[in-house]
């Protein structure tokens, strides 16, 4: 599968468009999904696509003010429950629902073919006219793929590790789910697995962004622990170990009252519909869940820093949703500037025992200031000593600075999503509200150590930019990843035994080797184990250092594995991590694939009961890519 063409792209970005601008402004009558993608197609002729976007801004972000809320006094577009009250926004809605209906399957893959045999859609919608007008729509290669100027940071794989070189494993927590989502976009964009990004897929943030039904937490403990081991589905000379650590959920309304400052970037590059536009919705999507306990900041940046708001309870919803429509882009991007007036704010309404954070939304552009990852770390490292958390919220596509967004959220103490829709947002902002925003543990560090009478390698899958030396583990001075509630970190191991769980010898096999006395000693040998030796024994203990969102202290958890852990046939959440993890193996072109293949990992999703959403999502997207 290769990047679509320009009908493709243009179409896609058109209803795209119309969907997050829905309820923009209401027209005498409903345009069809031909003018749709007739009228995005002339945009992309005429170069002002973008300048549609930026002065439409306002309007869209209007729609986040939804139900009752009134428009606000500054000339902001009337809300889209006030809208829909004319039979012509009746209309319009109407129209948009349909192009939803209609990219969400194109997005799946169903193309346009789909709409052909039903009718919907006509070759003759986008077809070009011929003559001199004709020639008009014939572009060059280099001229209709746009630029794409996007940024990852590049990591080194480790491949398998022998245990008596490095007996310990050690990395932090990571509850981030950005590389995922934004996966999730590439491939819809029509990008096949060979020409992804190097470094945009990180297997722990793909395996982090689903939810498992792990163990919940006991007494006085943080955090449940579970363990599986079973066999390797694309290395049948390896066993798979999965860990899963989960938190206890909260409902927002008994959490900590919070103190959160938005600090969104307005700058120019944040013009295009799926950036400020669909930014000034999420936000409201949010805003519709805070209580009076909580106070609201809003502080924006272009070439200056501004606050939009200052102090207000979120309650107060129709005043913060008013801030929120106000917002135009344009303008440089001073984002250092922004981050130091935001820890300010957030500084001058410190709420002791709360939940501090700063929520930074932005493509990541910083281009005035400090704009390399080494700068953005050393401001950022200063700042999280105050208490506040900073989480990252990443839009857009083309523009987006991965690695920035990565670093601020990594050293603010904070978690990094990637928002491409509005069930996204609605996924990150009011499912997982609790987790995103209310700290349970910070500084959470993994550290394992295998057995060696029993392994005899190991790797572990991702967490490349997460690791940390043996020493870091009990040192309180070094950090860690923080953990909301309700969250759930997944690892995964690779797991190579001295003595394999199976063999296919047979008796005439061995008696017809070199070395078949050898071998024979050692199957003897391993038949004859008391049940307290050999496979039987402790494979490996998994330990765990956190910390209490206000303490300076860790604490210490450990937690033995074994035999007893193992399953023939693994759990659904077992196997589905596995295939996650395949399909991160395949997608992040890995050195160390083994057998691992499309094909299993859609038969391995086929296998089992899908009741979520996001994990039928993800058949859904191994299945494209398949085509």
């Amino acid at each position: 599968m290769k990047k679509k063409g320009l009908t493709t792209k243009i179409t896609a970005l058109g209803l795209t468009g119309a969907i997050v601008l829905t309820g923009c402004g209401a027209t005498n009558e409903a345009p069809t999904v031909e003018e749709y993608i007739q009228e995005s197609a002339d945009d992309y002729e005429q170069g002002s696509m973008k300048e549609g976007a930026e002065s439409t801004s306002p309007s869209a972000g209007s729609a986040a003010d939804n139900g009752g809320n009134g428009s606000s006094s500054d000339g902001a577009a009337e809300s889209p429950a006030a809208a829909a009250e004319s039979p012509a926004a009746e209309a319009e809605s109407g129209a948009a629902d349909m192009a939803d209906s209609i990219y969400g399957d194109y997005a799946r893959g169903g193309e346009m073919e789909k709409y052909k045999m039903e009718g919907i859609y006509e070759e003759s919608a986008v077809k070009a006219p011929e003559g001199y007008l004709g020639s008009c729509y014939d572009y060059e290669d280099d001229y209709i793929v746009p630029q794409n100027n996007e940024e990852y940071s590049k990591w080194q794989e480790k491949g398998y590790v022998n245990v008596m070189q490095e007996p310990l494993s050690t990395f932090a927590a990571d509850v981030d789910t950005a590389s995922y989502s934004n996966l999730r976009r590439m491939i819809r964009d029509g990008w096949d697995l060979e020409n992804l990004p190097e470094g945009s897929v990180r297997i722990e943030e793909m395996l982090n962004y689903f939810h498992y039904d792990f163990a919940e937490p006991k007494g006085q403990e943080p955090f449940g622990v579970t363990t599986q081991l079973g066999p390797c589905p694309w290395n049948e000379e390896a066993e798979l170990l999965m860990i899963g650590l989960k938190t206890e959920s909260v409902d927002y309304d008994y959490a900590p009252a919070s103190n959160l400052v938005f600090l969104l970037d307005v700058s120019g590059s944040m013009g295009d519909p799926d950036k400020l536009p669909l930014l000034q919705e999420s936000f409201a999507t949010l805003t519709d869940n805070l209580t009076n306990k909580d106070r609201i900041s809003i502080v924006t940046y272009a070439e200056e820093d501004k606050v939009v708001l200052q102090g207000a309870r979120g309650d107060e919803k129709k005043k913060i949703k008013k801030a929120l429509n106000s917002l135009v882009a344009g303008g440089g991007t001073y984002g250092s500037k922004g981050i130091e007036r935001a820890y300010e704010l957030a500084e001058e309404y410190f709420i002791e025992g709360g939940n501090n954070r700063i929520i930074l939304a932005t493509d990541g552009d910083l281009n005035i200031g400090m704009t390399t990852e080494e700068e953005l770390e050393e401001l950022i490292s200063e700042k999280k000593e105050s208490g506040i958390f900073l989480s990252v919220l990443g839009f857009g596509t083309g523009n987006i600075k991965d690695n920035k967004m990565e670093t601020l959220a990594d050293k603010g103490n904070g978690n990094y999503a990637y928002i491409d829709c509005l069930r996204e947002a609605d996924k990150v902002l009011l499912e997982e509200m609790t987790a995103t925003l209310v700290t349970i543990c910070k500084d959470v560090k993994f550290q394992v150590e295998f057995n060696p009478d029993i392994v005899e390698g190991y790797r572990l899958l991702g967490y490349e930019n997460r690791a940390l030396d043996r020493q870091d583990f009990d040192d309180d001075q070094k950090d860690g990843g923080e953990i909301g509630a309700g969250h759930s970190v997944t690892a995964l191991y690779e797991i190579v035994l001295r003595e394999p769980l199976r063999h296919n010898l047979t008796e005439d096999e061995i008696s017809g080797l070199r070395y078949g006395n050898e071998y024979q000693k050692r199957l003897d040998e391993t038949k004859k184990a008391p049940a307290s030796e050999g496979k039987y024994k402790e494979w490996l203990t998994v330990s765990i250092r956190y910390k209490k969102p206000a303490g300076n202290v860790s604490q210490l958890l450990e937690y033995p594995v074994g035999y007893d852990s193992y399953r023939d046939e693994p759990s659904a959440d077992f196997r589905f991590a596995a295939a996650v993890a395949e399909f991160g193996l395949l997608a992040s072109h890995s050195q160390y694939p083994e057998n691992a293949s499309l094909t299993h990992v859609r038969k391995t999703l086929r296998e089992l009961d899908f009741k979520d959403v996001y994990k039928i999502e993800f058949l859904e997207l191994v299945e494209q890519v398949e085509e």
